[in-house]
């Protein structure tokens, strides 16, 4: 990993020596694609790696939707869609956001992008103006502030207090927003902390917000993965002046084990998606057509697969977090959502860099740093993975911070 920062390092240099865009010389080096390669070397030396790292499902896109996807293919669903999606797959995400989420909304109101993290980029795009701000809870996933920043926004750091979960006040927002603030990210469930904010919760942020005339950007990413009977709400649900302000992003990597077809959603108000569908139709022209057939499937289709997967990850959850809270000098929130888990190591002297390195080398148990969303005083574990790997995991986890 050390190697990594270095090339880094040297790469803004050469930006700056080319005359590239200099928001290339500020973004943050990939720490994920750096535990990734080692873990990679050291596997290659014949050496069983436990991986928490990947932030994907491990099951197999089911299967009916892959079959919906081979059939297109083979009725010639080849061509270019609509810039903004296949109308078919717009009407699909317009009726679940109003079956499941109390959101009503236009098929025109709905964009499909390449994948959530696309449908984030080009709505920063759309958002920002060069200086203006957007509000992000840390910790946050590891991609908001570059979005940002290659959007010409200002990622502007707000963290909440591990005591609560890490998660934000509206005194907090209410103190951090100012006449350059455009917008307010939320991720709930959230990547890295687990943590699900309650309806009032939102509610009251969602308050502080409109009140000041900013957007929020809500990040549904890990709806469907919710436990111990927390209540996913959709933000923009929450009254009228939210829904005018309010843009949900979603997609279909996390619920439906499709991380590799490439497919998210964006809904919001009228203005904003279609500033989103124009800049999409210039650097985009659409999604892949046969991947939409398979997203309109797994929306239309039996959800049976969903269920059998939250169960999964839910009986994971509970193993993986019960054994990191009982090692000595760990002390970790309980999350209610998501897949990953976020342990604090400050007491053993680290940076999580540090920690992480000296795990996977030592321990051969792979973690990201906690450093790449915005907290060094921990590491995330994604229990996304086998049982098998987090007991033999954990095992070899547990011996390393007894050694220490």
């Amino acid at each position: 990993m050390g190697r990594e920062r270095q090339a880094g390092a040297h790469a803004q240099g050469s930006c700056r020596d080319r005359g590239l865009n200099p928001v290339t010389a500020t973004m943050g080096d990939s720490v994920t694609l750096a535990v990734a390669s080692r873990t990679k070397e050291l596997q290659a030396q014949g050496r069983t790696v436990f991986g928490f790292a990947a932030g994907e499902p491990d099951f197999d896109t089911p299967e009916h939707i892959k079959r919906a996807a081979i059939r297109a293919l083979e009725a010639g669903a080849t061509k270019y869609t609509p810039a903004a999606g296949l109308p078919a797959l717009r009407a699909a995400v317009a009726e679940k956001l109003r079956r499941d989420n109390g959101l009503v909304y236009s098929p025109g109101q709905i964009v499909i992008s390449n994948g959530a993290k696309h449908s984030l980029s080009i709505l920063f795009t759309a958002l920002c103006s060069p200086g203006d701000e957007v509000i992000i809870p840390s910790p946050y996933w590891l991609s908001y502030p570059e979005m940002v920043k290659v959007a010409g926004g200002k990622p502007v750091g707000l963290a909440g207090l591990e005591s609560r979960d890490f998660k934000i006040t509206p005194e907090q927002l209410e103190q951090a927003i100012t006449r350059k603030t455009r917008a307010l990210i939320l991720n709930s469930p959230s990547n890295p902390v687990g943590h699900v904010y309650s309806r009032a919760e939102l509610k009251a942020l969602a308050d502080v917000a409109t009140a000041r005339g900013v957007f929020i950007v809500s990040d549904e990413i890990y709806e469907k993965m919710v436990y111990d009977g927390a209540e996913h709400v959709s933000v923009a649900s929450l009254s009228s002046k939210a829904m005018e302000l309010t843009i949900t992003v979603n997609g279909f990597s996390k619920a439906y084990a499709m991380p590799g077809w490439r497919l998210g959603y964006a809904a919001g108000p009228a203005d904003v998606m279609r500033a989103v569908a124009a800049i999409q139709s210039h650097c985009a022209s659409a999604p892949s057509t046969f991947a939409q057939f398979g997203g309109v499937e797994a929306l239309t289709g039996s959800q049976q697969c969903v269920a059998d997967m939250v169960r999964a990850f839910d009986e994971r959850r509970l193993y993986l977090y019960q054994r990191l809270a009982a090692m000595p000098g760990i002390t970790c929130i309980r999350p209610q959502g998501a897949f990953y888990v976020l342990p604090n190591i400050a007491r053993f002297g680290m940076a999580s860099v540090q920690f992480a390195e000296r795990l996977l080398e030592e321990a051969d148990v792979a973690v990201i740093p906690g450093i790449a969303f915005g907290s060094d005083a921990h590491v995330r574990l994604s229990y996304a993975c086998s049982m098998d790997n987090i007991r033999g995991g954990m095992d070899k986890f547990e011996a390393f911070v007894k050694r220490l």
